[in-house]
């Protein structure tokens, strides 16, 4: 009995598996709601900016002026970038270029693919460390900005932070996918122009 119980077990683990496990589920789902809580602030910050540019045309047209409405339309547009980093990346809708690495035979294109995964970790990971760093120098010397407005910029460079940490995680996810053997990026129905 004790031997066909230790059979078993043996051949769970060494069982081939056809996709991520039910913890990898769970820790894409919660890492793909952060990617999309993201995103939701990037919107956001868009309409924020088109709202800010719309009054200041207004206000120059009717004669008042709200100070600092230009650097808050610029905050915007700077956290709807970061913001969306993550969300862009893991719908795999950055710009690769890929005429390279379709022309690799498998073994290079994976070996290929998994470098670039890599490098980008560690980029975004270095931008990351450091803008997270930059929101914490600004907040301990009380920062402001140099227009008007006088914002502490700890604030907008939050989104900027955050933006990058989850871009630096979604680099990690992708990767460890890579190494795994899944999907690395979102497959999506789209015509292309190819």
């Amino acid at each position: 009995m004790g031997t066909d119980s230790s059979d078993a077990v043996m051949a769970a683990l060494h069982r081939p598996r056809s996709g991520p496990g039910p913890l990898a589920l769970a820790l894409r789902r919660t890492t793909r709601q952060f990617y999309w809580a993201l995103a939701v602030l990037a919107c956001l910050s868009i309409l924020a900016a088109f709202a800010c540019i719309v009054v200041g045309v207004i206000g120059r047209q009717v004669g008042f002026n709200i100070p600092g409405l230009d650097a808050y339309a610029g905050y915007a547009i700077a956290a709807a970038l970061f913001l969306a980093l993550p969300h862009t990346l893991v719908r795999g809708e950055h710009i690769r270029v890929t005429l390279v690495m379709q022309r690799l035979p498998a073994r290079a294109r994976g070996f290929l693919e998994g470098w670039s995964l890599l490098a980008g970790l560690g980029v975004s990971g270095y931008i990351a460390w450091y803008a997270g760093r930059l929101v914490w120098l600004s907040y301990v010397t009380h920062d402001v900005s140099s227009s008007s407005d006088a914002t502490p910029l700890w604030i907008p460079q939050l989104s900027m932070a955050l933006g990058c940490l989850g871009l630096a995680l979604a680099f990690l996810e992708a990767l460890w996918a890579h190494l795994a053997g899944h999907e690395v990026f979102e497959t999506h129905e789209a015509t292309s122009a190819e």
